[in-house]
Order: C-alpha cells, then sequence, then structure tokens
C-alpha cells in the first residue's frame, strides 16, 4: 500500500487555476488526480502540440513530463524548499496523433535531500504508452 507523500496542500481546482495564463494553461494540461503517491493529469492533441506530420510533438510531452515532475516534488518538500529542474529526458515509444487525448501519471523514483527523480508514464487514449519521460530536480532552501 502507497504512503501518502505530500506536504503542501493538494487541491487539484487551485492548481488548475494557477497555470492558467502559463504554458501549462496555454496547453491545456490539466491535472485531473491526486494519489497517495502520484499525480494524473490529461491533454488533449490538438494544432497546438503536433509537429508538422500532425503526430504529438515530443518537445510537448517533455513540457507535460516537467510540469508534473516539478509540481509534484514541490508538494513533498517542507516550508522553505523549493525545486528547479536540472535535467530531463524522455525516451517516445509510439507516436499519438491529433485528435487524442493523452493521459500522464508521475510519481517519484528518488527522493533525497538534494536530488529528486520523477518518472512520467505518458497514455494514448487506447492506452497505449507513447512516452517515459524522467525529470531530476535540485532541492534548495529558500
Amino acid at each position: 500500500m502507497s504512503t501518502r507523500i505530500w506536504r503542501k496542500p493538494t487541491d487539484i481546482a487551485e492548481m488548475n487555476a494557477r497555470a492558467e495564463g502559463t504554458a501549462v494553461g496555454h496547453l491545456g494540461i490539466t491535472m485531473t488526480e491526486i494519489g497517495p503517491d502520484f499525480l494524473r493529469a490529461e491533454m488533449p492533441v490538438e494544432a497546438r502540440h503536433v509537429q508538422p506530420f500532425r503526430l504529438l510533438h515530443g518537445g510537448v510531452s517533455v513540457v507535460l513530463s516537467e510540469t508534473l515532475g516539478s509540481l509534484g516534488c514541490y508538494l513533498t518538500l517542507p516550508e522553505g524548499q523549493r525545486c528547479v529542474g536540472i535535467e530531463v529526458n524522455a525516451n517516445h515509444l509510439a507516436s499519438v496523433p491529433e485528435g487524442d487525448r493523452v493521459t500522464a501519471e508521475c510519481r517519484p523514483i528518488h527522493q533525497g535531500r538534494s536530488i529528486h527523480v520523477w518518472q512520467t508514464e505518458i497514455r494514448r487514449s487506447d492506452g497505449r504508452l507513447a512516452c517515459v519521460s524522467r525529470l531530476t530536480c535540485s532541492v534548495l532552501e529558500g
């Protein structure tokens, strides 16, 4: 059974409201669930998300992954600490056509004092794994 890892408030409506007017809001990334040790979000695949072949752009998958990983890391830190992403990678495993919708689920795979690593799985609407991405965050004071 998973243990709840969050140290800060986890209000989905507030998180989605804060995304308005940002890259996250522009891309239509919507937080949908906060589990005991994971975050889940959805995103449509529309013209603003695709490359010239009308498939989900790999960079947009990375934005989705970094959004969830950064948020997850932040929510686990005590007051007085913050985090910044220092490395992100992604393996694109299946294409996602325009008109589809993706779901992303992010979990920590390492939570140290100064470094966190978060992994995100992005799935197409048919459940097929489209991308696996890892974000490394540096934990900072202040």
